[in-house]
């Protein structure tokens, strides 16, 4: 039995360790931690709720507007707020945008290189990397000269011995498969990705102002004014600008994204038999397209057990949290199962100080919390979005392109439920966000047209007119899954603050019962060649994109500054 630690996982938001015991070249057991604490929680207590979000959104730097939008839906169901039509679109765009970026800088940037051996694109032929690449896809850069001036280029930085980003890494590792050629097309396709990224983010600058932490949120709608009339508002003109950067997405996701995806997971077959885990999947749903939960896009549901025939409804007050293997402390007890209503965030570190050979497992052991839905541990995210879509039938879009790649690489939907599963299921999300946006984009030219510019409920600003003592639950299906924010406002004031995110539901530690989260039960039959070289655990954590910054923050209760930034 050999005891393999990963500490720090890299490629990912914040600080993840991972300890598993390997035997027979592969995972028996494994345990998922994250050694950070987050702190917003006790931040927000006692603030105005209308300004939550912005604090909200400060969860992350990467997962930021998914934040605002759940602060700002937890806060108008509490109040009674309702967004107008607009702004509904306005938070569809913004989302959207989001879960289309973070999905290819995802693929390529985070986890492709799990798969694909920078090293061994040095020895492509580009002739037939041309020839290769044009087989997937008529995208405009696949000439045998645009290829042999990717691997050149490589070839130079590699000469200088200094790798950068790609020094640290298992190059030559027998896991990989891919032939040079495949290797070489995903370089470029990395390179170009770093730039397309960058371009269709725009959309965040052109309706919030900025990326990240947009500044266009509000409670009750939002704070961009839609008016055709107005060079100081969101126009013709900024229509047009949404119009193009749009279709910018579309072409590289239908076209290099997707393509890509397909063509590495063929070589990589035998990878859908591995990374199920729990088989348990949730979706809140999202990007509503009315008042009510049945005009979402994506519907809310869960599947148990793999059960790819059924879909069943999601009941938030059997969404709990439980600390019995977390750093942390409940009034009642510590084997209670919380409701985030009446969640608690009372830390309490007692486990081993850094640095440390291995997690006290039988103790507690991470500051991440264990949510579980009626006492059942939960995997969210886009692949569980793809099952209940293909289950459903809704929307239709995503299950003809489920099936679509399903025959492409020749399996059946039980495949889905594994490490190529998530790769996958995150390609597909990106193409049917990319396009409903085309769809939404219209939806905003057409109230243009009509003169309806209303973006926000003012009925429910006034605190004076809200419930004394209420609550309000928010609902966002982000990059990586379902995320929820629950709220009481007590006086006007914010008197509890939870937020349970889509890495807290994946990356939580076992329960009092010992149920594995599903990072820790995905890792359960994983092949390791080589124990000192892990790659094919990086593989399947990579696959959820943990988000530790979401999941946990550092917090110094001395309150000291820490820097001084001067604006004069």
């Amino acid at each position: 039995m050999t005891h393999v630690v990963v500490d720090p996982v890299t490629r990912i938001e914040g600080h993840l360790r991972v300890e598993a015991e390997v035997d027979g070249g592969a995972v028996k057991q494994a345990w998922s931690s994250s050694t950070m604490f987050r702190g917003i929680e006790l931040i927000v207590r006692g603030r105005d709720p209308r300004d939550a979000w912005a604090f909200a959104q400060r969860i992350c730097g990467v997962c930021t507007a998914v934040h605002a939008i759940g602060s700002c839906r937890a806060v108008e169901k509490a109040i009674g707020a309702v967004p107008p039509p607009n702004a509904r679109l306005l938070r569809n765009l913004i989302l959207a945008a989001q879960n289309v970026q973070d999905h290819v800088i995802h693929f390529y940037h985070l986890h492709a290189l799990d798969w694909v051996d920078i090293v061994s694109a040095l020895k492509a032929d580009p002739a037939k990397t041309s020839a290769l690449a044009q087989s997937l896809s008529d995208w405009p850069l696949s000439s045998t000269t645009y290829f042999a001036g990717v691997r050149d280029r490589m070839k130079a930085f590699v000469e200088r011995g200094k790798l950068g980003i790609f020094a640290n890494a298992y190059w030559g590792h027998p896991a990989y498969r891919l032939p040079p050629e495949a290797n070489l097309m995903a370089l470029a396709h990395y390179l170009e990705a770093l730039d397309w990224q960058r371009r269709f983010i725009r959309i965040h600058a052109i309706l919030g102002g900025k990326n990240p932490h947009l500044q266009s949120f509000l409670v009750g709608g939002a704070a961009t004014p839609v008016d055709p009339d107005s060079q100081n508002s969101l126009n013709m003109e900024t229509i047009a600008a949404l119009d193009g950067l749009v279709a910018d997405g579309m072409d590289f996701v239908s076209r290099v994204y997707v393509p890509d995806v397909l063509a590495i997971a063929s070589f990589y077959k035998d990878w859908a038999a591995f990374g199920a885990g729990i088989g348990n999947y949730m979706s809140y749903g999202d990007y509503p397209e009315g008042d009510d939960e049945s005009t979402q896009l994506f519907l809310p549901g869960i599947i148990r057990g793999r059960d790819l025939t059924k879909i069943g409804p999601v009941d938030q007050t059997k969404v709990t949290e439980q600390i019995a293997r977390s750093w942390y402390d409940y009034s009642g007890g510590n084997e209670q199962a919380l409701n985030p209503f009446q969640g608690e965030t009372t830390p309490h570190f007692t486990g081993p100080k850094p640095p440390f050979e291995r997690l006290e497992v039988a103790q507690k052991y991470s500051w991440v919390k264990s949510p579980r839905y009626d006492g059942e541990p939960m995997e969210v995210g886009p692949l569980a979005r793809m099952l209940i879509a293909y289950v459903s039938g809704r929307p239709a879009r995503a299950k003809e392109l489920v099936e679509k790649a399903l025959s492409s690489l020749g399996v059946g939907p039980t495949a889905l439920c594994s490490t190529l599963g998530r790769v996958a299921a995150r390609a597909i999300d990106a193409q049917v966000l990319v396009e409903s946006m085309d769809t939404w984009v219209k939806g905003l030219a057409d109230n243009m047209g009509r003169r309806d510019y209303r973006i926000q409920d003012n009925s429910k600003w006034d605190p004076g007119t809200w419930p004394s003592d209420c609550y309000g639950a928010g609902f966002v299906e982000g990059p990586r899954g379902s995320l929820g924010h629950w709220v009481h406002i007590n006086d006007g004031a914010i008197a509890n603050y939870q937020c349970v995110v889509p890495t807290t539901w994946n990356a939580g530690p076992r329960d009092a019962k010992g149920q594995p989260g599903p990072y820790e039960a995905s890792l359960v039959g994983t092949p390791v060649a080589i124990p000192e070289q892990p790659l094919e655990i990086l593989r399947t954590l990579h696959s959820f994109d943990p988000c530790m910054g979401c999941a946990v923050h550092v917090v110094d209760a001395t309150k000291r500054e820490l820097a001084h930034i001067s604006l004069t």
